[in-house]
């Protein structure tokens, strides 16, 4: 792909003296503010101009009170799904929701009662775990496989293996966060087949379908099969997509009207109400202007990857890099150091100077590994792989 240069990714604003969660929490989780956060999931590259303009445009009204989603949002979702990613839903599928996890939680209420089995895919974001648990649901845990080039795949036996009739609900990352995979669709069919045959939901997180780079292609779970389509709910939003995290807003697709009425139940108990204004406006700019500043956002994304990939094949008795087809998030097998995963983490802090996830935190198959966000300006990449050559470099004389 050529960048036409049209945005420009090569700075981006400070967030130091902000409330940035990546910043302001460094010294409660690494024990020191002296890190360059590549953390939690947001961008370090500033919100796209025209979501800026569409809701400076709003605050020319002086009122800001309760407002319902306008359709006209939600049809530009649509329509950006299914000429993006040629899924098809209607006005009456969605719901607003102000994040993914919160539209999880909701799912499980709504598909498992207490002591069902939710099946969770290691190593994974951790709140697919800490939400089954904390609902007094059983965790079952089917691991993805790791192969020999260093890549992730479905577990399928092992999934047949594990699943009984108190098998409700099978929470699919899709992209894959941490491990980067883009699901191809005879994997998602594979899953489809055994959730079929038991009767399980499929709740898929496909908050990051939008960053995946070519020539590997989003595939909706969903758009598999109207079999599909009816255990299927889809938890999309821009929060990723535009770094638009802070403004609350995402969506829950459930075309069959018994999960929908089901979900509703729960949704309506919990009162999710309709959000802010101002995201409202945001989110249907997103849509309706963000295909340009997207291709190109991508194409800085890889490039800061590929110099990630490039600093790693200097070290590779140390760190390998997964190959990556989606997200903006690094997968670093470490195990090359021989450290455990205390002292790995500290020699990210305190040698490299960098504040990464540990991917001990993603469930015991992230021992050894840990992720790091690059989805951050040129310079500040830079800076990165200034930090980790040097301490690796270190390490190389000790």
């Amino acid at each position: 792909m050529k960048n036409t240069n049209n945005y420009n990714f090569l700075t981006a604003a400070s967030r130091e003296d902000t409330n940035a969660e990546k910043y302001a929490l460094r010294e409660k989780l690494f024990g020191t503010n002296d890190v360059l956060p590549v953390w939690v999931a947001d961008m370090d590259i500033d919100t796209p101009d025209f979501v800026l303009d569409a809701v400076k445009k709003r605050l020319e009204h002086p009122i800001i009170g309760y407002e319902e989603v306008p359709k006209s949002a939600f049809l530009s979702q649509i329509e950006w799904m299914k000429r993006e990613h040629g899924v098809e839903f209607t006005f009456e599928d969605m719901l607003y929701s102000h994040s993914v996890v919160a539209s999880m939680n909701a799912a499980i209420e709504a598909f498992s009662e207490k002591g069902d089995k939710i099946i969770v895919q290691t190593p994974v974001y951790p709140p697919f775990f800490h939400s089954v648990i904390e609902h007094e649901r059983e965790l079952l845990k089917n691991p993805l496989k790791l192969k020999e080039d260093g890549t992730y795949t479905f577990d399928i036996e092992d999934l047949k293996s594990k699943i009984d009739d108190k098998t409700k609900l099978l929470l699919l990352c899709s992209p894959h966060n941490p491990v980067g995979r883009v699901w191809k669709k005879e994997e998602l069919e594979q899953i489809l087949e055994v959730c079929l045959k038991h009767n399980i939901v499929v709740f898929s997180d496909e908050i990051h379908s939008d960053l995946v780079y070519a020539p590997n292609v989003h595939v909706p779970f969903a758009s598999l099969s109207y079999e599909a389509r009816d255990i299927t709910v889809t938890a999309i939003g821009v929060g990723k997509t535009f770094n638009m995290a802070g403004f609350a807003i995402s969506t829950v697709a459930i075309p069959n009207y018994e999960l929908r009425e089901r979900f509703l139940k729960v949704y309506n108990r919990i009162h999710f109400a309709n959000g802010s204004t101002l995201s409202h406006v945001a989110f249907e700019a997103a849509y309706k202007e963000g295909k340009k500043w997207l291709e190109e956002l991508k194409i800085h994304l890889y490039k800061n990857f590929s110099m990630l990939d490039e600093l790693c094949k200097k070290f590779p008795h140390f760190i390998k890099l997964t190959p990556i087809e989606g997200t903006y998030l690094a997968w670093l097998d470490c195990r090359g150091l021989e450290l455990g995963d205390r002292d790995l983490r500290d020699f990210f802090v305190h040698k490299a100077g960098l504040g990464l996830s540990a991917g001990i935190s993603f469930g015991r198959e992230g021992s050894g590994f840990m992720r790091l966000n690059f989805a951050i300006s040129s310079i500040k990449m830079l800076g990165v792989i200034k930090k980790l050559d040097e301490a690796l470099l270190l390490k190389c004389r000790k």
